[in-house]
């Protein structure tokens, strides 16, 4: 897919559908050893006066060793006919499926960081990891929450990253 550099300042859209309702795909590792899961929770902003984006990534989750393990992560959108593969990157995990050979994504080098992009994509983040957190039981206010949601007490572990690039069809720029 044909993708322009997008200027941080002229980034445009909403996150909280592109995560909650479309979903995307991060992706750490290298071109020659990489895993990718779906992703549909995470943050975008300012922090550390960068521009930041943040993942949560559970513990039994594949993904989690290359993210610890690799500096960088990239974050995928994809048009809406590849919902059925997103789901598949969602519920399966790469240490049982060849994740690439089941969606028929292709791997491609991005533009200024380790970890690859998909060429499918049409919005790509790429981040340069620079904090790390493990939530909490004991901090959460909201009691429910951890019942609800870690009733095995699989705690994301969050993942704050600088946007060193981003690159998208004409829909993400202002």
């Amino acid at each position: 897919m044909k993708r322009n550099n997008i200027p941080i300042a002229e980034f445009n859209t909403n996150i909280f559908d592109d995560l909650n309702s479309k979903w995307m795909l991060l992706c750490s590792g290298d071109k020659r050893n990489f895993n990718f899961m779906t992703v549909s929770w995470g943050l975008m902003g300012t922090f550390f006066f960068k521009p930041i984006v943040m993942v949560g990534v559970r513990p039994q989750r594949h993904t989690k060793e290359f993210i610890e393990n690799y500096d960088t992560f990239t974050l995928s959108a994809f048009p809406a006919k590849y919902k059925e593969e997103l789901t598949f990157c969602g519920k399966n995990s790469g240490r049982e499926f060849d994740k690439l050979q089941k969606t028929g994504f292709t791997v491609v080098d991005s533009e200024k960081i380790e970890a690859p992009s998909f060429s499918e994509a049409e919005l790509i983040i790429e981040g340069k990891i620079i904090y790390t957190e493990e939530l909490k039981g004991k901090n959460f206010k909201d009691k429910k929450i951890v019942p609800a949601v870690y009733s095995n007490r699989d705690f994301h572990k969050l993942f704050f990253a600088e946007v060193m690039n981003i690159s998208g069809v004409s829909a993400y720029q202002k």
